[in-house]
């Protein structure tokens, strides 16, 4: 794969084909002046005093993703966003225009008409050309401007593909449209495509080991058994299908247990894998509850409250199962982990001006970053100002309103439960602060 020089290259390459192809053919013999190859943009080639000499200009005029090879690599991290697992390459196509410029008769025509040619006989760059225009030879006693010694190391003859040259059609409208928007006077012009260039980042990824065997050996064949099949419609993995917290919450609580439910969940070594990648929280819980295939439980201890701040996690069983001797893990299914108050009921007298001061004690504390707000009802309060992490938050409720109120703090848009879900009806809990 190339690095990001390849793009400078490829313009390299294609200036050094033009340069020795009109040596080659003693185009400035023909002309009877000498001639150059510039790659400059259109507006910067002609000189502030209108001469022109006679002189090809290559210009690469837009860069397109290849569509063929966009969608051929792999993510380039896991899920969590934190673990790079691949270098995806970068496809370009690269699109130039190749422009005659002259200050004499036909002397325009004739650079495009071997331009034209020069890029019709050679459509393919080898890498046999890449290394002689990127790396000229010590011989020449001619040093390189650091830009152009740079392009050495890009990789580009290396690279997988081939670069290809492929002509485009331009009608009146796209040319006047470059032209217009380079700000300069329409000149002879041959526009091409070079694909493609592969550019591929050297950074450190995953990599996976060989694999050793494909199974069990079968007695009579002596052959390894390979992928088994199993003839039902449900998958013979470890699968979570529900997390149901406790109470029938919509959301989980720190020490109360989670139910999870799903199937081939019996076996030894149960675990629960919890994670959070907002916060980079990624822990192995021991999973309690009898060993069921249909369900296993979950239970984050209330003395972690530091690990597990509120918000949204997956979570994974890992297990061995019976006959085997590696621990298999399922699918991950989220989860929300709520605020818990801890402290109401609450019994609180107005002030002289009608507020009440009312502390909050929760369970996870407060992250740095979280948004947090306590719902009074149907009103929303802010907190005093605090430091966090905390556990503890200060509200003052101007000219609060006499009688019994349900309170409800939210972190992140998620509130602490306010509904008993296990009786029927649902009533609501008790988390009322006494205002008199």
């Amino acid at each position: 794969m190339s690095t990001a020089l390849a793009l400078a290259g490829v313009t390299a390459v294609l200036r050094d084909r033009l340069n020795d192809g009109l040596v080659n053919h003693n185009v400035a013999g023909v002309l009877g002046s000498t001639v150059t190859v510039s790659v400059l943009a259109p507006d910067r080639v002609v000189p502030a005093d209108g001469t022109e000499s006679s002189q090809l200009n290559l210009f690469l005029y837009q860069v397109m993703p290849n569509a063929s090879w966009r969608n051929q690599g792999l993510p380039a991290y896991d899920a969590g966003g934190r673990q790079r697992v691949s270098n995806p390459p970068l496809a370009l196509d690269l699109h130039y225009l190749i422009s005659a410029y002259s200050g004499g008769d036909l002397h325009a025509e004739i650079l495009l008409g071997y331009a034209m040619q020069l890029m019709h006989e050679f459509p393919i760059i080898t890498r046999e050309m890449i290394r002689t225009a990127l790396t000229p030879s010590p011989d020449l006693g001619v040093v390189l401007p650091p830009a152009l010694r740079a392009l050495a190391d890009s990789g580009l003859a290396e690279q997988v593909e081939l670069l290809r040259i492929t002509p485009l059609t331009l009608n009146t409208e796209e040319s006047s449209k470059l032209w217009s928007a380079t700000q300069s006077s329409l000149r002879p012009t041959a526009a091409y495509q070079v694909s493609v260039v592969l550019i591929e980042a050297t950074r450190p990824a995953l990599a996976p080991l060989p694999v050793l065997t494909r199974g069990e050996v079968h007695p009579v064949s002596g052959r390894e058994r390979g992928v088994q099949v199993s003839p039902a419609l449900v998958p013979a993995l470890p699968t979570l299908e529900a997390i149901v917290p406790a109470g029938n919450q919509p959301a989980a609580r720190l020490g109360q247990n989670i139910v999870l439910r799903g199937h081939h969940l019996d076996g030894s070594a149960r675990e629960v894998r919890v994670s959070n990648p907002r916060y980079e929280v990624s822990d192995m819980l021991a999973a309690s509850g009898a060993n069921s295939g249909a369900s296993m439980e979950l239970l984050i201890p209330v003395a972690r409250a530091a690990d597990f701040p509120v918000g949204i996690y997956e979570a994974s069983a890992r297990l061995v199962r019976s006959g085997e001797s590696s621990a298999r893990e399922s699918n991950r299914l989220a989860f929300t982990l709520a605020p818990d108050i801890t402290n109401l009921p609450q019994n609180l007298a107005r002030d002289d001006d009608g507020d009440v001061l009312i502390s909050i004690d929760f369970t996870p504390e407060l992250r740095a970053g979280q948004r947090v707000s306590l719902l009074v009802g149907q009103r929303e309060v802010l907190p005093q100002s605090f430091a966090a992490p905390t556990a503890t938050l200060d509200f003052l409720i101007e000219q609060a309103e006499v009688g019994e109120h349900l309170l409800r703090l939210r972190i992140d848009g998620i509130d602490s439960p306010i509904v008993d879900h296990s009786s029927t009806p649902p009533t609501f809990l008790n988390q009322r602060l006494t205002i008199t």
